[in-house]
Formats: structure tokens, sequence, C-alpha cells
């Protein structure tokens, strides 16, 4: 299900400026696309392909609950042998609609449903019957990533940029990652949530967030390939795709000999003590890369940082269960501002007004109390609760429909 290996990863620019292509993102949301998930049958292949390509396949409310509708229908059809999942333009998926979250700030739980449904999707993505391949050519970002990552395969090439940058913003990083960050080797996790740092193609295959590499070129072939296996065997899809795959060499500049650093700094118990020992690194002569990853971490979201750090740190002790059921309360407490307002503020300073200038409240590390943080981890009131099957025979219930969302 989750595939861990050598760690790498590149020299990753500060976090808030990962969160730029969500703003290329909103720019074309004037424009609708009726089908905003494209499902084809191919013989015993079935194909969903992401269908936002000027938002650069955002996950809106309507693309959750089509996919959700493929998934169930497809694993529960005998003659569907393989599931291909893959995006439309340039972009695989460059993660949640953010401006659909800020539409919905003055509405108490607006995005209820939607968070809901994606929460109950990754669920049945990570643990799904048949075998799935993402074909991943371009960005893949956030809860993007999460139709990436969990697959059985998972195809990147020389154009794939993947980062989870929400702390920056006043987020957290969810959608599943807390259970999967916080199995990457070290504390290389910590790292990635905190800073939101970019990997490519080929540092994603050598962490095990990917399983192959293949060039761009070939990924139609690779494509016409497995539509023509008329198998979802495992190890006859394997061998299909190491036919088009080629074998990862890191660049120069990566930064896999910095694995050391990063657990010694990011492995300190508070955000405060990770940035006091990574500035002290970055003094050093050699070090140079972390000096912008310091000024992105100076200029999140102190309640971000905090929220994510702990999820991240709790998510090694938790199920993929129990890591869901916690960050579908930290989300709807966040977008409930319980807190603090940050996650509007965030997105009001990214795609909104663009004037990269969000007022965090609180505005400092040191103001953000441990009770406060405590109060978003903690659960809901009534049912408000997300509903994870707990036995193969009732695997596809819980919706929402049937929830205490509802």
């Amino acid at each position: 299900m989750f595939r861990v290996r050598a760690p790498l990863l590149t020299k990753p620019p500060f976090c808030f400026s990962s969160l730029k292509i969500h703003k290329m993102a909103q720019e074309g949301r004037n424009i609708i696309d009726e089908q905003v998930v494209v499902g084809e049958e191919k013989g015993s292949v079935r194909l969903a392909t992401l269908n936002r390509p000027r938002q650069l396949n955002v996950i809106s409310s309507q693309v959750v609950l089509k996919l959700a509708e493929y998934l169930e229908t497809w694993e529960k059809d005998d003659k569907t042998k393989l599931i291909l999942i893959k995006g439309a333009g340039r972009a695989f998926s460059a993660g949640g609609d953010l401006k659909m979250f800020y539409d919905g700030r003055e509405s108490k739980d607006s995005c209820l449903e939607v968070v809901y449904r994606m929460y109950w999707l990754c669920y049945h993505i990570h643990t799904y019957k048949k075998t799935q391949v993402s074909l991943v050519n371009g960005i893949s970002m956030g809860g993007g990533a999460s139709l990436m990552v969990p697959m059985k395969f998972s195809v990147v090439t020389e154009k794939t940029v993947f980062a989870t940058p929400e702390a920056s913003i006043g987020f957290h990083t969810d959608c599943g990652f807390s259970y999967i960050h916080s199995r990457l080797p070290g504390h290389l996790g910590e790292f990635l949530a905190l800073t939101g740092a970019r990997l490519n193609g080929k540092e994603l295959v050598a962490i095990g967030m990917a399983t192959h590499f293949v060039p761009s070129a070939k990924l139609a072939d690779l494509e016409a390939g497995l539509v023509g296996l008329d198998s979802g065997d495992m190890d006859v899809v394997r061998s299909t795709i190491e036919e088009f795959a080629e074998k990862v060499d890191l660049d120069k500049n990566s930064i896999l000999n910095k694995q050391s650093i990063i657990d010694e700094c990011f492995s300190k118990e508070s955000v405060k003590q990770i940035i006091q020992a990574f500035e002290a690194e970055g003094s050093k002569e050699g070090n140079e890369w972390i000096t912008p990853i310091i000024k992105g971490l100076k200029r999140s979201s102190p309640t971000g940082l905090k929220i994510t750090l702990r999820s991240i740190r709790e998510g090694r002790k938790q199920t993929l269960s129990d890591c869901l059921k916690k960050e579908f309360r930290i989300t709807v407490n966040i977008l409930r501002s319980i807190i603090s307002p940050d996650v509007y503020e965030g997105i009001r300073a990214l795609t909104i007004d663009k004037d990269n200038s969000p007022k965090w409240n609180p505005a400092t590390l040191d103001e953000v109390a441990e009770e406060k943080i405590n109060l978003v981890f903690e659960p809901m009131e009534g049912d408000i609760e997300l509903l994870i099957p707990e036995t193969e025979a009732n695997r596809w219930e819980g919706k929402y429909e049937t929830s205490g969302c509802a």
C-alpha cells in the first residue's frame, strides 16, 4: 500500500511559493467543464480522467462525488480488472479548490460535505481491492497527491511536481498525509509537511511515494499497453510498466546527503526548536540551501505549522483510519475558525487579493498556546464524525448521506 525507499529530495523553494500553483488553478475557474471527471470503459480497463485542465484539475465537490461513484462501481464490477487515473492538461491535480473554501467562510460547515466525502474516498483509495495505476504527468499537490501515492502503481515523469504546502496558509497536511508522511524515512515527513518542499518524479520514486519513473514521451504508449493487457494481475501490470520505466539517476543538486541535517533539526520537539536548529545549520558553510526554506517557514502561519507538526507526530502511532478521522476533525475545526481565521487569510493573500502578505492571528509561534491547539484535535458535537467501514462486509457504507454530518 505504501512504499518506503532511500530518502531523497531536491533543493526545495520555501513553502509559500509552492502554493503559487494554486493561483494558476483559480484563474481558470470562470470556465466550467461539464464533465469534471471523465470515465471510460476500454475492455476490462476503466480510465478516470480528471477533467478541469484550466483549473489544474483542482478537487471540487463534484470531482469527489464522481470519483467515488466510479471507483465503487468499478470495484464491484466483475468485468473490471484494472483502473487507470490521470489528469487532463499539464496537471494531475493541484489539490483542493481553495476558493471553494474561501467562498464558504461566512456559513458554518458549508464545506462539510465535500470534506467528508474526500476523506471517506481517501480511505477507499488506500484499501482498493483492484489494481490501480495513476499516471502523473505534471503537478500533484496536497489532496491531489492522495490520488497518486496510495495507488498500487504510481507512474511519474520528468514533469511531475509534488508538494504538501498546506501548513503555510494556515491549514494542515491532510487527505491521509499525516499517515503517509509520518512513515517516511527519518523526519523527512515533518520536513515536507512544514516547509512545503517540492519533489520531482525521480525523487518520489527514490523515497517510495511513486513506483516507477517513465519519460513523458512514453506515457501514451504505456497507457495503450496497459489498456491492451486485459489483466489486473499485479505482476503482469508491473512487468508492462517496467518495459517503459527508466532507472532513477539522481540530480547532482539533490539534497539526498542532507538527510542527517533534516533528521537532526526536524526531530526537535517544537516548531520553534526546529526553526532554531535549522537556522543554526544554515549559518554553516555549504548550507546555503537552508536560507530560503527558513524564510518560508517564518512567513508561514504559526497556527498551521503547530497543528501540522502535531498531526504528523501523532500519525506515527495511528492507523490509516485513525489518521483520517483525526484529519477530518482538524479540518472542520480549522474551517470553523475555532482558534484562528488563518486559513481564510492565507487563501485571501494567495488567491483572492494575491498580495502574498497574510496577517496571521496569532502572529507568532509564542502566541499560539498549546491549549488552543488541543481544541482543534477534539471531537465535534453530536454525530459529526467521519465513519470508516470496520468490516469488509460494509466496506462501502458510511457515506455522507447516512452519516451524522448530513
